[in-house]
């Protein structure tokens, strides 16, 4: 057999894997991702429950990097301390290696198993749930059927004359097999695609195990690596829980390819097939990370805010958004439609800032900190400087020639600027009034009462993004729907308040400490969602399917 084939049968086999892994971690994103992220979000203790936590999340992944970067996120959101963050990061890289450890077993009678019955799942299935469980099975038995595949491909490389000079040469160059499995592995974007690669040639030894454990260690460090690229863009806190990663891992890694003659050393008192040894030793490398570096995670704080210090002003995430190119286009205001569509957009702009302010609120109430109260009021400032440039334009384009049908267009989006612009107003002397009273004065809400706020505050962002749709959309029926939320944000803040003084009735601390903060929360949380509903109201006055009073009619 040609080497060509024999290449091209490799690459196709090694797409096969990639293709699996990638199709079990859709799976769970999409079936259960959701839970999985509110597990990791709201879950509490200390370092080793979050990197057990971490461990878990990323074997129903399959990938620790996405645990890596959701930990990140959380930290810039202030839902979890950096040290958390870390922590679920390192628990994140060693359930990657477990997984690697399960996929190299002799599961090969399984494959036809796991396809009949993901398929079934996957094409008979009645809930989104099961039919993505269906796409993880079909995804495992890809990845199993993949490394059959790969042992077939290189099955005619032994009895090549060039094989055995190729591999003595890899052996030779450790550091050369060290770039080559960071470079893979941050090309295709996993570690355990990579790892599962190499184990599989080494058991068809087509390498040995002297090389292939150098290309281990560098995929570890390729690994670390996904994590900061994706979050190369995010928040100073995200980028920290990325590099503290990349520090840890870069550093064992390095230590332990110097260090690798006698690593092998000892990989022969375990004797085990030479694949086993190198997943094996796969595991241990990331346990010995956790191990080593889980004390270090608060230690090493300080030297990760002077690597990603926090931007200056013009370069937070408030100012570039001021420094885009503006959607405002003077050269249309001669044409009413054109123009009126700019200022939808910029419109647009200032309801997904007003967006950003609002999600991280009941995170703010439980572990707010100035700095992230500093940021919401930094986003403030910046919607309301969208509303001035909205109002200007729109009031320069009502000068001109306009149909009556323009002139109203016009008015409606110059009120709905108005009403974003009092969202704003009510977040900043209300809402984050009331955040910082409660870490002031060491406050909580009651369990009942932060459970009520929550389902408040999660109805308040559905409604929020269903406004922007009806924005862009002006659709009927999501105006009627948008309507109806407002009237189930009334009804939770009326339960809300009744419960909150049956509470104080019975004498309930907490709530008898944060009376005043919780009925001024729910009160500010309804306005909000009603000036956000305010943008359904033209579209069901045109269609007549709005009432003029409340008021019965007098007999």
């Amino acid at each position: 057999m040609s080497i060509l084939l024999i290449m091209l049968n490799l690459a196709g086999a090694v797409a096969l894997l990639l293709w699996g892994v990638r199709m079990v971690r859709t799976g769970v994103e999409r079936g259960y991702g959701p839970a999985l992220e509110r597990l990791l979000k709201e879950s509490r203790g200390g370092r080793l429950q979050r990197t057990v936590l971490g461990m878990t999340a990323a074997m129903l992944l399959q990938s620790g990097s996405s645990v890596a970067v959701l930990a990140g996120g959380f930290v810039a959101s202030g839902l979890i301390s950096s040290e958390a963050g870390l922590a679920l990061a390192l628990g994140a890289d060693l359930g990657s290696s477990l997984i690697v450890q399960v996929l190299t077993l002799d599961l090969a009678w399984l494959v036809p198993v796991l396809f009949l019955a993901g398929g079934t799942m996957f094409l008979k299935g009645t809930s989104r749930e099961i039919r993505q469980g269906g796409r993880i099975l079909v995804g495992i038995g890809l990845v199993l059927t993949s490394l059959q595949l790969i042992a077939v491909a290189t099955e005619p490389l032994h009895g090549s004359d060039a094989f055995p000079a190729a591999v003595a040469y890899l052996g030779n160059d450790p550091a050369s097999c060290f770039l080559l499995g960071a470079v893979f592995t941050f090309a295709v974007h996993s570690s355990i695609a990579t790892i599962l690669l190499v184990a599989s040639l080494t058991a068809q030894q087509v390498l040995t195990i002297e090389p292939a454990m150098a290309v281990v260690l560098g995929a570890n460090l390729g690994g670390a690596l996904i994590p900061v690229s994706l979050t190369r863009l995010a928040a100073p806190a995200a980028r920290r829980v990325a590099i503290g990663n990349l520090l840890f891992r870069a550093s064992l890694s390095v230590i332990a390819l110097v260090l690798l003659e006698p690593l092998l050393n000892l990989l022969e008192f375990v004797r085990l097939r030479p694949e086993q040894e190198l997943v094996l030793a796969h595991v241990a490398f990331n346990l010995s990370v956790v191990i080593v570096f889980l004390p270090l995670v608060d230690v090493v704080q300080p030297l990760l805010r002077i690597l990603v210090r926090e931007t200056p002003n013009a370069a937070r995430r408030g100012d570039l958004l001021a420094l885009r190119p503006s959607n405002l286009d003077r050269k249309v205001l001669h044409t009413p439609r054109l123009a009126l569509a700019c200022a939808t957009r910029e419109l647009l702009l200032a309801g997904e800032i007003v967006q950003l302010m609002l999600h991280p609120l009941m995170a703010l109430f439980e572990s707010g900190t100035r700095e992230h109260v500093k940021e919401i009021r930094f986003l403030i400032v910046e919607a309301n400087l969208v509303h001035a440039d909205i109002k200007e334009y729109l009031v320069e384009l009502n000068r001109g020639c306009m149909t009556s049908a323009d002139a109203q267009r016009s008015m409606e989006l110059v009120t709905y600027s108005i009403n974003l612009h009092r969202v704003g107003e009510i977040v900043a002397r209300n809402l984050l009034k009331q955040v910082e009273t409660i870490h002031a004065e060491r406050l909580s809400f009651s369990k009942d009462g932060t459970r009520e706020l929550a389902k408040q505050h999660k109805l308040l962002m559905k409604n929020l993004q269903l406004a922007l749709n009806v924005l862009v959309s002006g659709e009927r029926e999501s105006a009627r729907d948008l309507i109806s939320g407002k009237e189930r944000m009334r009804d939770l803040e009326l339960r809300s308040r009744d419960r909150h003084l049956r509470r104080l009735q019975e004498g309930s601390v907490p709530s008898v400490e944060t009376s005043d903060i919780h009925l001024a929360a729910i009160r500010a949380l309804r306005e909000v969602n009603s000036l956000l509903a305010s943008v359904a109201y033209p579209i069901l006055a045109e269609s007549g399917e709005l009432l003029e009073s409340r008021l019965a009619e007098a007999r």
